[in-house]
């Protein structure tokens, strides 16, 4: 059976995969490219764009993984790399910034070498972070506009000004999560290259390997070692990562493809449906087919 392929892959929507891009930042208005789709942006992915989005009119639904969250101004959206997401904005009426940049330039931000990607990523496991004061958003505006200028002007140093003002913008995002969730400073923690370089491997061979030996051999360590150390770096197992990783695909499969919960299992390398199905239920406390038919109703009660 052919491998289900249900979110398109992009660079830029609409774009080919650039698995190749390096340095990368890149800015424009939300109705640019919005207005000529409708004003719908289809679920899709990055594999190595974060994106930040400032909703300066308007508003909208936005589509993350699974879930529909609704979204209107002033608001600044969180999109980490490999997230399925999608749009629906207001048409005509909405309008702001979407500010792309590839993972070594969100590197290159912090104190430290992963630090301001790793606190973005963890920032946007809640994506939407409304602005409440007239003044976040006016700064924001500010800072997005004066990147543009420089990306549209391309003047001497305009590669090193881009990079100021896009550190501007995440360090005022950041803080503005942060502050919304009361999470206290925002101090950059540096990523755990440990569990990075396991995220890494997890999302080559999730389908084929389901053992965390595997894992730990590829890292030169044994299974309790690399569970022990995992779970000091981020409070769960290797084995949860994994696990985690699994379901997020299944999620998607049973929203976004009409693949039988049997062809789900098998593409998911399963050895049987009910053996998906038990695993499935113990992670969610839901079967496929009920988590099926509820996103379905989400979806329908959405308008998708």
């Amino acid at each position: 059976m052919a491998r289900a392929a249900p979110i398109p892959l992009f660079h830029l929507y609409g774009d080919p995969p650039d698995d190749q891009a390096f340095d990368f930042v890149h800015i424009e208005r939300i109705s640019s490219r919005s207005s000529a789709h409708d004003w719908t942006i289809r679920a899709h992915r990055h594999r190595n764009l974060f994106q930040i989005l400032l909703i300066e009119r308007g508003g909208g639904e936005m589509m993350f993984e699974t879930t529909t969250l609704a979204f209107k101004a002033s608001a600044a959206i969180l999109v980490p790399p490999t997230i399925a997401h999608g749009f629906r904005f207001l048409p005509e009426v909405t309008d702001g910034w979407v500010v792309s940049f590839t993972e070594d330039v969100a590197e290159a931000l912090g104190e430290r070498s992963g630090a301001a990607l790793a606190r973005l990523k963890t920032l946007a496991a809640d994506p939407v972070v409304p602005l409440a004061g007239e003044t976040d958003g006016k700064w924001l505006s500010a800072l997005c506009a004066d990147l543009h200028e420089e990306r549209f002007l391309a003047r001497e140093g305009h590669r090193i000004a881009m990079h100021c003002y896009l550190a501007l913008i995440a360090i005022e995002v950041a803080r503005l999560a942060a502050s919304r969730s009361r999470s206290g400073t925002v101090t950059l923690a540096a990523a755990d290259p440990t569990v990075e370089a396991l995220r890494r491997l997890i999302e080559t061979h999730f389908r084929s390997e389901r053992h965390i030996g595997f894992y730990a051999g590829k890292l030169a360590m044994t299974p309790d070692r690399l569970n022990d150390h995992v779970k000091r770096a981020t409070g769960v197992t290797a084995g949860h990562l994994l696990r985690q990783r699994i379901l997020t695909e299944a999620k998607r499969e049973l929203v976004f493809t009409n693949l039988s919960i049997g062809e789900v299992a098998y593409d998911l390398a399963f050895a049987d449906p009910s053996h998906f199905g038990r695993f499935f239920k113990k992670q969610t406390g839901m079967t496929p087919q009920s988590f099926r038919d509820a996103a379905s109703r989400g979806r329908a009660a959405a308008g998708g």
